[in-house]
């Protein structure tokens, strides 16, 4: 037998104690309430942040809010500000496969020792807060607001010079929102969350605008007329110039190409031709758009234009992993993580645009309180069949009524029901496969049925 050296044995030793530590604070992480189950209050973060000194003033921060588009447009944030040589710090969810993904340093998620040690700072913290909160009739911290926390510190203690942090729900009682954006991103906003945000757009956005604060620039996708509308009152009620796409800055042209689409944007401050985005649909387009914008805003108050290219260099190297990502070829299996209308339709535009299959299976399974009635109506006219699955999580709508729904919609001839994911993506590559080459599958309908899949296809990198 081979002996290791003292030094690899030593880490290796490091190596297991920090993940059996990190299992251990997961399950104290997931023992809370879930992040949907929110109590409309910043009073239990915003202590917790206080008694730690505050950390997530000591750093600038870009914030961002909307329906679809969070994710992608604060990881091109994320990557542009980098390419620039700032640090950077960001938060986003949900994850695809690990916690840590929520938390990155510098465009890569939080290392295990890092978290823990963040986590340490914060928990006795959260722990006086949960008792304090109890004792006068009101409820611990749920996953979410421990998240936020940990977050925060891991970006003081870094250190970072700037924060892109994605809210989780909403805007004004979202518990990012102890922060304050000097820039604050609105991507485009639909009807999503309805039984907590409100039931129409102005609802929503009336949730959503609250994270525009006094001292900040505002930059916004585009918006239902009313939404704006809500979005141009905050502003102005709070003295945040306003700079919406489609007005000040926005897509001038773009075109497929092999691997993703060849993208014009009209910035800010300036125009940037002919990048190469290698993500696909116009709502990526767009994304980097509201990102241009967003950066252009940070860095020199939409007054000075990037670097071409810093800029050119930034958008190559772009990923939205589990965003209409390939994750097998032979047949083509994508996976996309729409779970709602909006995302739907602009997942079908896409499909339509960059991919041409003879026969495309979807591969669906959907959360129980997201509108799968609607989401399955965009999907159909695009789907030769429908393999319909559940993913782990709890809250997945069980696959027999989502097939029942499903038959409606697409005839019961078009419509499979299979209980377990992996036999659910053996079938649906079967049938791919039917008719020889060119099928193709499309997993959607939730982040975790979209992350589950890219771990059954071996692919765990964000």
């Amino acid at each position: 037998m081979t002996s290791r050296p003292d030094g690899a044995a030593e880490q290796a030793a490091r190596n297991l104690e920090e993940m059996k530590r990190m299992r251990e604070i997961e399950e104290a992480i997931l023992a809370r309430a879930p992040e949907n189950d929110i109590g409309p209050s910043l009073e239990r973060i915003a202590a917790v942040m206080e008694l730690a000194g505050d950390p997530q003033k000591t750093y600038l921060v870009i914030h961002l809010t909307g329906t679809n588009g969070k994710t992608s447009t604060s990881r091109m944030i994320d990557a542009i500000l980098t390419e620039t040589g700032l640090s950077t710090g960001r938060f986003t969810s949900p994850h695809l496969h690990d916690l840590r993904e929520r938390i990155s340093l510098s465009g890569k998620p939080i290392p295990r020792d890092k978290f823990i040690a963040a986590y340490e700072d914060v928990a006795p913290l959260i722990e006086l807060v949960d008792a304090r909160s109890l004792a006068s009739g009101g409820r611990r911290m749920n996953f979410f607001e421990v998240l936020v926390a940990i977050a925060f510190a891991a970006f003081a203690d870094a250190p970072v010079d700037v924060a892109i942090v994605e809210v989780g729900l909403g805007g004004s009682w979202d518990a990012t929102n102890v922060a304050d954006g000097s820039v604050a991103v609105v991507t485009p906003i639909d009807l999503d969350h309805t039984h907590l945000l409100g039931d129409d757009v102005v609802d929503i956005a009336h949730e959503k605008s609250g994270i525009i604060k006094a001292g900040s620039v505002t930059v916004s996708g585009m918006q239902d007329p009313d939404a704006a509308a809500v979005l141009a009152e905050r502003a102005a009620e709070v003295g945040s110039p306003l700079r919406l796409e489609g007005d000040s800055f926005g897509v001038l042209s773009r075109e497929v190409a092999l691997g993703g689409q060849q993208v014009s944007i009209r910035g800010l401050a300036g125009d940037y031709p002919d990048l190469f985005l290698p993500l696909h649909g116009a709502h990526q387009a767009s994304n980097l758009a509201i990102a241009v914008a967003a950066v252009e805003s940070f860095l020199g108050g939409g007054e000075q234009a990037l670097d071409a290219e810093i800029l050119s260099a930034a958008v190559a190297r772009m990923t939205s992993p589990g965003r209409l990502e390939v994750v097998r070829r032979s047949p083509t299996v994508l996976v996309d993580a729409a779970h709602n209308p909006h995302g739907a339709r602009a997942l079908v535009a896409a499909l339509d645009e960059a991919f041409a299959f003879t026969r495309l299976v979807g591969l669906v399974g959907i959360v129980a309180d997201k509108d799968a009635t609607a989401i399955l109506e965009t999907l159909e006219p695009r789907l030769d069949h429908i393999v319909i699955t559940r993913s782990s999580s709890p809250r997945a709508m069980a696959p027999a009524k989502l097939g029942a729904l499903a038959a409606e919609i697409f005839g019961d001839s078009r419509v499979t029901v299979e209980r377990s994911l992996p036999d659910a993506l053996d079938r649906a590559i079967a049938l791919a496969e039917e008719e020889g080459l060119g099928g193709g599958v499309i997993v959607t309908g939730s982040v975790i049925t979209a992350g589950e899949v890219r771990l059954l296809l071996g692919i765990t990198d964000v």
